[in-house]
């Protein structure tokens, strides 16, 4: 077997245009003959998504403490795909490490159906829809002198639509800039350069990516977008542009994380935007878990706010190869690595993983309602609550539950 020359590259592109989606079908909706079928397919992977949930707060609280200046943004469905993609090509204790490490339980769900779950998520994504346009896929791309093995080049094309794409790594700028194009194109221009180094022995890399487009689902009462102060610490304050809206909201009040809580109900997506008193964000992100959200949903009611939201156009590139040890995944980057459902013609390791992940949340400006509606409005006695220092965000969709983004935003504005 040839000697070492092909480490493994893993980028993983979180990449999300955010608006509001729409309404997934629910499995009540279908055939009656079918129906058994669908709700056993959706109690099984909202265990697996709950799984992910879990990861996400460890990655999470990870590079949480590497930051308190810096917006955190990445999206966790797209790191737990990609691995789990990539562990049909890994044997032994490679292939269990990275299973354990994303929270996946193969006594509670089969491996098999773990894969199915992900390969429903996408395709849910593909479904045609007026409200939400979804564009994800995944690419290998795989060093042209090495022979790949039949069966992972079928599983990773029937259950994560991936395409493998043949790459000369000898010449290590034509390599880099190959990918990039590739990115590029499928992601129609919105990612640009994401690769900047390639190790020179480098034989295979792996991407993956989503971008999301969707609208709002409801119209305030009354709304404006002017430019406000935030926060971003306590001697820091700048301008961004605000929404500021006059109408009824999901909202909750909640004691124990000293935080407002907005919950929007878009059309195929729920977003958490959880905004701690000043001063306590530090608590909240110790005291944060996965039951609050429950929570949240049950104890939110519909209720009128005087609510100011950042227009959000923001983006994070993380390095996983240090935050994945975390979740004890540490064989996959070592000379250890046993990759070799991918080829057999050499050894691979993992030499880079990253996660990059871009958010636009934004809303088109309305039709002005004239003064004498917004003080109208105005009359009526509602809470204020401004997103004017930093908050969590986190987007789920709504009918599989899978965390899709997740973070921080500390600056809004910042790129």
């Amino acid at each position: 077997m040839p000697s070492s020359i092909s480490w493994g590259l893993l980028l993983l592109v979180g990449l999300c245009c955010l608006a509001p989606g729409s309404q997934v079908q629910d499995p009540q909706e279908a055939q009656s003959s079918d129906h058994g079928h669908e709700h056993e397919e959706h109690s099984t992977c909202h265990n697996v998504s709950s799984r992910v949930i879990d990861m996400a707060f460890t990655l999470y609280r990870e590079p949480a403490t590497w930051s308190r200046h810096s917006n955190i943004l990445f999206s966790p469905v797209s790191i737990a795909m990609a691995f789990a993609m990539l562990s049909l090509g890994t044997k032994s204790d490679t292939h269990t490490q990275i299973l354990e490490g994303l929270k996946l339980n193969l006594s509670e769900t089969p491996e098999a159906k773990i894969h199915e779950c992900f390969q429903h998520l996408l395709q849910t994504f593909q479904k045609p829809s007026q409200q939400r346009q979804v564009t994800t896929g995944s690419s290998l791309f795989i060093h042209s002198s090495l022979k790949l093995v039949d069966q992972f080049v079928q599983d990773t094309k029937n259950l994560y639509h991936a395409e493998i794409v043949l790459v000369d790594f000898r010449n290590n700028q034509e390599a880099k800039k190959q990918i990039n194009s590739h990115v590029q194109q499928k992601t129609r221009r919105t990612v640009m350069g994401l690769v900047n180094h390639l190790e020179n022995d480098t034989a295979l890399a792996l991407l993956n990516y989503i971008s999301f487009h969707g609208k709002w689902n409801e119209e305030p009462n009354a709304e404006r977008h002017i430019v406000e102060n935030f926060h971003v610490n306590r001697k820091m304050t700048i301008k961004v542009p605000m929404i500021h809206c006059l109408g009824n909201f999901f909202l909750h009040r909640d004691k124990e994380l000293s935080s407002w809580v907005l919950v929007q109900h878009y059309l195929g997506d729920t977003t958490f935007a959880i905004l701690p008193d000043p001063g306590r964000m530090l608590q909240v992100e110790k005291k944060l878990t996965p039951k609050h959200f429950e929570d949240i949903l049950r104890k939110s009611d519909l209720r009128p706010a005087n609510l100011h939201f950042p227009k959000l156009s923001i983006s994070g590139t993380i390095d996983l190869k240090p935050v994945l040890r975390s979740l004890g995944i540490t064989k996959v980057f070592s000379h250890e690595a046993d990759l070799s459902g991918i080829t057999e013609d050499a050894p691979l390791r993992l030499s880079q993983a990253l996660n990059k992940a871009e958010l636009t949340f934004d809303k088109e400006e309305t039709v002005a309602a004239g003064d004498a509606k917004w003080e109208e409005n105005t009359l009526f006695k509602a809470p204020t609550v401004q997103f004017n220092r930093p908050f969590f965000l986190i987007i789920m969709d709504e009918y599989t539950n899978f965390p899709l983004f997740g973070g921080k935003i500390v600056n809004p504005i910042e790129k």
